[in-house]
């Protein structure tokens, strides 16, 4: 999506509507706040291309219904996808409103003693709730006095916490989630929630058969000169690892060669089902030169096309990595085995924050007593009471290796806009390719196989479908913790050697090598992964109102219920909780 068509951020000054004099004495106030908000925003947060958020203030201030439809007609032409309401005094609430319920809405009502303050947004709140129109409250702490700006650490706070949620949100409405294939091995995650994505988000559900991408392989239908640029840089820069598969099960280097060349044209397709491709037009594919406006997406893989192709790993990886052949450039929402569950868990926490995500199993957890007898180690530090064992099937984005640092050497998973070549070397160097397992993968194929540094904060999420309930979204947060190398063989070589040496898919994959988790009460490991539970609302559904709870503050459940986890990067300050790096 160029920078162009993102949508913008609406600021709209709304006034005491009265003249003779009270209006007249709120005009220079109001739109200052207007217009420091709408700095904040464009100096604080981003678009996934890493531009400034664009803000578009209306022409006026807004004291009445004249002045509230000009600027939502305004705010129509121009793309306005999420508004805030600034507010110093009172104002004639429903006349001022927008009242559109298809976009996320937030007021901050400035907090001084002049005016009536917190009388005025609460009367809107309560008009909102009696709309059935969800709307974010802002208000400071403390008073102020009228000649301050009234951005409190707090409120600047609540505002950028409102405007990246909404902002994902607008990202979201209008685009598509492409299931390419179906249900894999019976997993209900993978039966796409057309309901909840057209209520909730405002996103179409579209399907294609797996089939499309052999068709297109066997007639030519990519870019071959990109595909030449591909499989050359490919070669080069891809480390093929030991293949573990026993003498009878092995392909010859020939066929292997053979899977490879398959996997990058796998790979070329399945961006193209996403976004399309002008270059195919131009060779006389206008259909599909269109794509799907897919902005996530996922592969079924299992078991019809991988008992016969080679399977979706080396593709899932680099779709989801923020480099390729290219150099460095936007990574894509990519779901294993085509889990719909998870592909909605990676694009709430990507367009939050617009980092890569890595997608990941729930192996195991091990306890510190189970750690001792198996290896002879002890556990310390976060991981003294227990970790959890998270082990990808086999592919997941190169980012997630923690190579990248910030300028205290600290493992990060950064902004692709702000990676290097060194970078990309680093998390190529760090990264093995190996065969698939035969006796799970027929078709061949190959997997992704890296350990990611340890010290890196991150969050665990998880959508699930609750009959009775609804969607609810499961959130934790946790750091990267490293073994010593012979612990973390002895627990990773108890999985059938085959599946931890070849990296298959139905083993250790990539290799995030523990993740501890924080009791809410101690602050030490947890020995159970206990994960904050939210149930979503429709038309309350905007990240912003669900994160903003701390961890703590809600009901915990047990890992019993969750058997695939997304870990994501959630920015500074984003619904009150610290996310300071993470992967």
């Amino acid at each position: 999506m160029p920078g162009t068509t993102f949508p913008a951020i609406g600021i709209r000054p709304l006034i005491d509507g009265r003249r003779r004099g009270v209006r007249e004495s709120l005009e220079d106030k109001t739109m200052q706040l207007a217009h420091d908000v709408a700095e904040l925003i464009s100096e604080r947060v981003t678009y996934p291309d890493g531009s400034p958020v664009r803000c578009v203030i209306a022409d006026t201030t807004i004291g009445g219904v004249a002045e509230a439809a000009a600027t939502s007609e305004k705010f129509r032409d121009l793309n306005v996808g999420a508004e805030i309401s600034v507010k110093a005094s009172w104002d004639y609430i429903t006349q001022v409103l927008d009242l559109d319920p298809t976009i996320p809405h937030a007021i901050w009502g400035f907090k001084g003693t002049e005016r009536p303050g917190a009388v005025t947004l609460a009367a809107a709140a309560a008009a909102y709730n009696m709309l059935g129109i969800p709307c974010y409250g802002i208000y400071g702490h403390d008073v102020q006095d009228l000649d301050q700006s009234g951005l409190t650490e707090e409120v600047v706070d609540k505002i950028l916490r409102f405007v990246r949620a909404a902002l994902g949100v607008a990202l979201m409405k209008g685009r598509s989630y492409l299931s390419i294939g179906t249900v894999s091995m019976g997993i209900a995650g993978c039966r796409v929630p057309e309901a909840f994505l057209l209520d909730f988000l405002g996103m179409r559900s579209e399907y294609i058969d797996m089939i499309e991408i052999d068709r297109r392989i066997a007639q030519g239908i990519y870019d071959h000169e990109e595909y030449e640029t591909a499989i050359t840089w490919a070669r080069e820069n891809l480390q093929i690892g030991e293949n573990r598969n026993p003498g009878h099960n092995r392909a010859t280097e020939e066929e292997y060669e053979e899977q490879f060349d398959y996997c990058i044209k796998m790979t070329l397709i399945a961006r193209d089902l996403m976004d399309g491709n002008p270059r195919l037009a131009e060779m006389g594919f206008e259909e599909e030169a269109g794509g799907h406006n897919a902005i996530a997406a996922g592969f079924q893989g299992q078991r019809q096309w991988t008992d016969y192709k080679p399977n979706g790993d080396l593709m899932e990886t680099l779709l989801t990595t923020s480099f390729d052949w290219r150099g460095k450039r936007p990574d894509r929402v990519f779901a294993t085995e085509a889990d719909a569950g998870n592909a909605i868990s990676m694009l709430f926490n990507s367009v939050l924050t617009h980092r890569p995500q890595l997608f990941s199993d729930v192996r195991t957890y091990w306890s510190p007593e189970a750690v001792k007898r198996v290896t002879g180690h002890e556990l310390s530090g976060v991981a003294a009471g227990g970790f959890i064992d998270l082990r990808n099937s086999g592919a997941t984005t190169l980012n997630g290796t923690g190579r990248k640092t910030d300028e205290d050497g600290n493992p990060i998973i950064k902004h692709w806009w702000e990676i290097t070549e060194e970078d990309i070397r680093n998390d190529l160097s760090a990264t093995t390719f190996h065969a698939a397992t035969h006796e799970y993968f027929p078709g061949g194929g190959f997997s992704t196989h890296f350990a990611t540094r340890g010290g890196m904060p991150v969050t665990a999420s998880r959508l699930n479908f609750v009959k009775g309930l609804g969607p609810v979204l499961q959130i934790s947060e946790g750091w990267t913790i490293e073994l010593p190398e012979e612990v973390r063989t002895a627990i990773e070589d108890r999985t059938a050697p085959p599946w931890t040496g070849s990296s298959s898919r139905s083993s250790s994959g990539c290799r995030p090598p523990r993740w501890a988790w924080p009791s809410p009460r101690t602050g030490s490991a947890a020995r159970y992964l206990r994960p904050l539970v939210l149930p979503l609302r429709e038309l309350d559904v905007h990240p912003a109102r669900v994160l903003r709870i701390p961890v703590g503050e809600a009901g915990v459940v047990g890992a019993r219920g969750i058997h695939r986890l997304v870990l994501g990067v959630l920015a500074h300050h984003v619904g009150g909780l610290e996310y300071a790096r993470g992967g």
